[in-house]
Formats: C-alpha cells, sequence, structure tokens
C-alpha cells in the first residue's frame, strides 16, 4: 500500500484567504502551475499542482489577513520549481538563497499578498 492509499495518512493542507477567487485561480493555475482544479465555488477554491500540492483559498474582504498569512513548502525538487517560475516570469519570485537556519529558499507573493515559502536542505 501506497503512502496516499494509507487509510490512517493525515494531510495538512493550508486553507489561505482569497480577495478574488477568479484572480487567485488564474495566478495558482497560469504562474505557479497548479494545473488541477480540484473544485471551484464563489467563495472556495482548491487546485492541486500534484500530489502532496494542493492549496484550498477562501473568499474574504480583509486585505490584512491575506498580508499575514504564509505557508512553507519543503522538498528535494525546490531548484526545479524556482527554475519553471522563473521562466514563467512570476513577478513576485526572489532568489534562491541559502538562510541562516540552513535552508534554501525562495519565495512568492501572490497577487492578495499571501507568502508562499519554498525551501530545501541545501544540496553539499
Amino acid at each position: 500500500m501506497s503512502a496516499a492509499d494509507d487509510p490512517d495518512r493525515i494531510e495538512v493542507l493550508p486553507v489561505l484567504p482569497s480577495l478574488d477567487i477568479d484572480e487567485t485561480q488564474d495566478f495558482y493555475t497560469t504562474l505557479l502551475g497548479f494545473g488541477e482544479i480540484v473544485y471551484r465555488a464563489d467563495d472556495y477554491l482548491i487546485v492541486r499542482r500534484c500530489p502532496g500540492m494542493e492549496l484550498h483559498f477562501r473568499r474574504t474582504d480583509d486585505r490584512t489577513l491575506c498580508e499575514r498569512t504564509s505557508v512553507y513548502l519543503r522538498g528535494g525538487g525546490i531548484g526545479d520549481l524556482h527554475r519553471e517560475f522563473s521562466d514563467r516570469g512570476v513577478p513576485t519570485l526572489s532568489p534562491m538563497e541559502v538562510q541562516p537556519w540552513d535552508m534554501e529558499e525562495f519565495y512568492v507573493h501572490d497577487p492578495h499578498g499571501n507568502l508562499l515559502r519554498f525551501g530545501r536542505i541545501p544540496k553539499r
């Protein structure tokens, strides 16, 4: 049985705020490659990039909520993601840098201010 088929498996899926579900869907599907729309309503969106990368969004009118929200995505494929996002021209893409806490990271802000920080253990 694979980990995905384990009935006792617990997944952690962040729910981020969105000021505009249409704009959120466009940004995440077009620029960040979350091509699978799992669920869509006027006030809720679920997008998936691959197994293990799923984000949920709920509609809010509070911009400050978006600007104070973040999610950390960690894994070995982060370098490939950074190159892909760079090739796609993601406007808020930061450089990939090793941080003082010994993680190689980059970040992206979505159109509403949510921070997506991506990290991996540095390759030695």
